[in-house]
């Protein structure tokens, strides 16, 4: 049995209780940020933060980075989306296009998607060799590592919906003029080819999941749910982040 069977997909909150966790995350949230800047202790900066946002597709992560961010200031933070890598990128190595975007210490980032598309879409639909996405895992991980050892608390998400939720949010999208820009046909191929990329995304947390910067599994069938995870999941992690960094 794999990790995505074991997430409880009938997780959900009330509208109430999701108001006052809501507020009270994004309210600490905002004084870890400011504090990881260097605003709030004396100039004094502290760690890096770096959250990627992977899951099934229509699986809510712009709608958790929407929550996570909404508190901050936006010169404190940056967002960078991943699609398909242009023809000058593909003539480096894989990391390349990611490295440069990832923050210093103090400073902070999400990627929406990001170099795990090496051993999940470019595996699938053959866009990397066998030797290139078997190899990729070992070097995700010398690259996480090597993130956390210069000072950036890496977190990592993968958001997961279920075959019934996710037809319901690709029908909306559908239906909605302002929102049917969020569907493609891609989305509509992965999803036919739902169990090949679910034995793809087992092993891909089963390779990459170390203690420097471990996977976090969110139930996503409910969004109120899946951003409360999100936002209380990274203060976590964060806090934690902080006392290593402090202790170092």
């Amino acid at each position: 049995m794999g990790r995505l069977e074991h997430i409880d997909m009938t997780a959900r909150l009330s509208s109430s209780e999701y108001d006052e966790r809501l507020a009270a995350a994004q309210q600490r949230f905002l004084e870890l940020r400011l504090e990881l800047g260097g605003h709030t202790n004396d100039g004094k900066i502290g760690p890096g933060l770096l959250v990627v946002m992977e899951g099934s597709d229509a699986g809510g992560k712009g709608g958790a980075i929407k929550r996570l961010v909404q508190p901050l200031d936006p010169r404190h933070y940056s967002v960078y989306s991943y699609a398909a890598p242009s023809e000058r990128e593909l003539r480096h190595h894989f990391l390349w296009r990611f490295w440069s975007k990832a923050p210093g210490q103090g400073g902070m980032c999400v990627f929406d998607r990001s170099w795990y598309g090496r051993v999940l879409v470019e595996r699938v639909e053959g866009y990397a060799s066998t030797a290139e996405w078997n190899r990729a895992y070992d070097e995700i991980v010398n690259f996480e590592r090597g993130l956390t050892n210069e000072g950036v608390i890496v977190v990592k998400f993968w958001m997961q919906v279920s075959p019934e939720e996710q037809l319901e949010r690709f029908e909306d999208r559908r239906d909605d003029p302002l929102r049917r820009w969020k569907l493609t046909e891609e989305d509509w191929r992965n999803r036919e080819k739902r169990d090949v990329y679910d034995e793809a995304t087992e092993e891909m947390f089963e390779r990459t999941d170390h203690s420097a910067a471990p996977w976090n599994l969110i139930a996503g069938d409910q969004k109120k749910w899946a951003r409360i995870a999100v936002l209380e999941t990274t203060i976590r992690r964060v806090e934690d982040g902080m006392r290593i960094w402090a202790d170092s």
